[in-house]
């Protein structure tokens, strides 16, 4: 079982949140920032997808195994080297 922090708020998330909800390996899922629809499959988290430092005590405060990125913003920021 894994805890997960899936990054991003649009209509691609809400898709990746849902089906990781259905999987018996999502123990616990974080959306950051997410949207009204998100929240309804796991816990919406006031974090932005390209503040790497924020997202970093994020996911050590709270223990997150995988983190998912849905936009492409944070990818091209180099998210994947911080």
């Amino acid at each position: 079982m894994s805890i997960i922090l899936l990054l991003g708020s649009g209509g691609r998330e809400h898709a990746f949140a849902r089906a990781l909800t259905m999987s018996a390996h999502c123990e616990q899922l974080f959306i950051a920032p997410g949207n009204a629809g998100t929240a309804m499959l796991g816990t919406n988290v006031d974090v932005s997808p390209n503040d790497f430092e924020s997202i970093k005590i994020f996911v050590l405060e709270n223990m997150v195994e995988l983190v998912l990125v849905g936009p492409e913003d944070p990818l091209v920021n180099g998210i994947v080297d911080f």
